[in-house]
């Protein structure tokens, strides 16, 4: 299997999740070997942020990229969207202070890529494959992994609120189930918490149009759910982004109980911090989705956050 790029440049904009501001992002074709890169122009000077770990600034509600003092802001749904089709090269170019939110999910940013057309590029794709069982926990949440061909995602989430509850989700990978049973899942919030996050200028764009709400009875949004556990499906795809940030596609079986961005990027720091013991680095030719795993035993590295 081969690196993959766009075959034409696309664009799209919108308003920014939590700064509220009108932005714009250009998606450029990008030559094998250089992986996602964004680029913003800063007093007619060309600055860039190259999408991996190492970059991760600040994770409060979103994650975000941070070089040399200039920021690209909530980053997750868009790499989601990058790595659940297989995107491994791309410039993408940012004009504003975040990447827009759309309507809250991956989808937009999935239309738009297929809409530019992938392409395969002549160089092998390579990939990281876990070597041994690893968990990473603290005290109300974990991740679990185990080596395993493909990429397989068991995720629970558990909230009080009565349309929530607990939810459970497996997740396959191939591209098609990607892009049509997680990218369409929306970020949520709940009523009672929007006055504190305005107040801390966060999500100051964030409306019906691009974010599910619930209230103490319900679902606010006239349209209602796009599944009935699009909670639990939005988190995967958030993990899905998040992870991206290691650096090259993954392979392994994933269980995931109430993780968020924070915890996320310290999972991913944990596995490159120990690459040695944990990842190797391979050139494959089979797809994920022809791949196949068991679930394997209960780790055996553990790691207390």
């Amino acid at each position: 299997m081969r690196e993959r790029t766009i075959r034409h440049s696309v664009n799209c904009k919108g308003v920014g999740l939590h700064s509220g501001t009108h932005c714009r992002v250009i998606f450029h074709p990008a030559p094998s070997r250089s992986g996602v890169i964004f680029v913003k122009k800063v007093k007619n000077r060309l600055i860039y942020i190259k999408a991996i770990s190492k970059n991760v600034g600040n994770t409060e509600l979103a994650t975000n990229l941070k070089v040399n003092g200039e920021e690209v802001k909530t980053i997750e749904h868009l790499m989601a969207a990058i790595r659940g089709l297989g995107i491994d090269n791309l410039l993408i170019e940012v004009q504003g202070e975040e990447i827009p939110i759309m309507d809250g999910s991956a989808y937009p940013f999935v239309e738009l890529i297929l809409s530019a057309g992938i392409t395969d590029l002549n160089t092998p794709k390579k990939r990281y494959l876990l070597k041994k069982n690893v968990m990473l926990a603290n005290f109300n949440r974990w991740i679990k992994a185990y080596p395993a061909r493909g990429f397989k995602v068991d995720y629970i989430i558990n909230f009080s609120h009565d349309l929530i509850g607990q939810q459970y989700f497996f997740y396959k990978h191939s591209a098609k189930s990607f892009e049509y049973d997680i990218s369409p899942a929306r970020t949520f919030g709940f009523l009672k918490d929007v006055h504190n996050l305005k107040k801390d200028k966060l999500a100051l764009g964030g409306s019906l149009e691009n974010a599910v709400v619930f209230d103490d009875r319900g679902v606010l949004n006239p349209e209602g759910l796009r599944f009935e556990d699009e909670p639990v499906r939005h988190k995967i795809l958030d993990f899905i982004g998040d992870l991206s940030l290691i650096g090259l596609p993954i392979e392994g079986y994933f269980q995931v109980f109430c993780s968020g961005h924070n915890f996320n990027s310290s999972f991913v720091d944990f596995l490159l911090k120990n690459k040695h013991e944990y990842l190797e680095t391979v050139t494959l030719a089979s797809d994920y989705s022809k791949n196949t795993t068991g679930k394997g035993d209960m780790p055996v590295s553990v790691c207390v956050n």
